[in-house]
């Protein structure tokens, strides 16, 4: 499922390495595209044919054959728009709810990210300090050592640790769907492979780095990661609807669409919804919403979440090799992507099984997240029409 040799780019960056070659599948669905349910009252509908976000938003399900689109905008003056297109069972037809959770990937990522740089800013981790500093004689491999890597390599991708996910994927998307993982069983993974380089010598996305993120936040803490983000982030700014699910938790609580997959080429969408999230942890575990994952964002680069040192470190941005765009790069967990309009939009985006999923903040306070219901785009544009959606709401005028 993972090539390994493929060129970085922005679907890179998430919970699941993407193939080389779009997966293709066809589902027969007579989709209605409308906006469905009840909005909260400081959100509002999108309506009317000069509305190029709905026009994108309903072109994800009608030409590149996904299930569901869902999103959510908010402009200069704070406004939020909520969008849904397609259907969110393609057994029974349901409607996609409005700001419907959603597995969020590695979007999760930053969420990590900021706590490890809320706990640099309380003096309790030092980012270039060793990772063996922190997880004393943890990290040991062929060309792995723990006393050589930089807890800022891990959270921008530099530290030449293997990723895990490369070697499990067939597992826990087939016979090991609802098997639980503990992080070590992870992290042993990655160890059991070399090095890709030396710390500091490339970038290549890892999801390792973060499952050992995490585990510095546990020992530094003295607590359980999903008590800190829920505490440092998710309770501080009121996401209501975000979560880290529990042992044991392979459900989505509230309304949501459901999510697909399809093992092969011209293979059948297959419900993948229901799967223990466990082997993705600290890289990719949170559910949350459109809506939510806008106010996250928005928030964090507001300052609302880190101080003015933190931030900037995490804004701090190195070049994704070959990336597909000039001026994409990444920084702590967070990804700087260029906009057709000028500027740059912040965010991260995340796949999961699926879901996938991609936010986008301006500095202004604009904002704009689209989640599709299937982590393997059924067609080969799929997925660069979802994430230029987002570039098309964050510069409408």
């Amino acid at each position: 499922m993972t090539d390994r040799s493929q060129q970085p780019s922005r679907r890179r960056t998430t919970s699941l390495p993407r193939p080389r070659r779009a997966v293709t599948a066809v589902v027969a669905m007579s989709a209605a595209l409308a906006v469905a349910g009840t909005l909260p009252s400081s959100a509002a509908q999108s309506q009317g044919p000069r509305d190029v976000v709905r026009q994108g938003m309903e072109r994800l399900v009608t030409d590149d054959k996904f299930p569901a689109a869902l999103v959510a905008t908010v402009d200069r003056d704070g406004r939020t728009r909520n969008y849904t297109a397609g259907v969110a069972d393609l057994r029974t037809k349901a409607k996609v709810p409005v700001d419907g959770q959603v597995r969020a990937g590695s979007n999760t990522k930053t969420f990590v990210s900021t706590v490890v740089l809320q706990l640099v800013g309380e003096g309790k981790v030092q980012l270039d300090a060793p990772v063996e500093t922190y997880l004393p004689l943890l990290i040991r491999g062929e060309g792995i050592d723990g006393r050589d890597i930089k807890v800022r390599q891990l959270l921008q991708h530099t530290s030449g640790l293997p990723n895990y996910t490369d070697h499990i994927l067939e597992k826990v998307f087939g016979k090991e769907r609802h098997t639980y993982y503990q992080p070590r069983e992870t992290l042993d993974i990655a160890l059991a492979h070399k090095a890709d380089f030396a710390p500091g010598t490339g970038w290549a996305y890892s999801n390792t780095n973060y499952i050992v993120a995490g585990m510095i936040i546990e020992k530094v803490t003295g607590r359980p990661l999903a008590e800190q983000i829920t505490k440092r982030v998710i309770d501080r700014i009121g996401l209501r609807h975000t979560y880290f699910p529990g042992v044991g938790d392979e459900s989505i609580r509230e309304p949501h669409p459901k999510g697909y997959h399809s093992a092969g080429p011209g293979a059948p969408l297959e419900d993948i919804t229901k799967i223990d999230p466990s082997w993705m942890w600290s890289a990719g575990q949170l559910v949350s919403t459109p809506g939510d994952l806008n106010r996250f964002f928005s928030a964090l680069i507001g300052g609302k979440l880190l101080e003015p040192a933190q931030l900037a470190q995490m804004r701090t941005t190195v070049k994704i090799p070959d990336g597909p765009e000039a001026g994409l790069g990444y920084g702590l967990g967070l990804i700087r992507t260029p906009l057709s309009c000028g500027g740059v939009a912040w965010g991260h985006g995340g796949d999961t099984p699926g879901y996938h999923t991609y936010p986008g903040v301006r500095e202004d306070g604009r904002a704009a997240t689209v989640v599709v219901t299937a982590n393997m785009a059924p067609t080969a544009k799929g997925f660069t029409n979802a994430e230029a959606l987002v570039d098309t709401a964050l510069c409408r005028k």
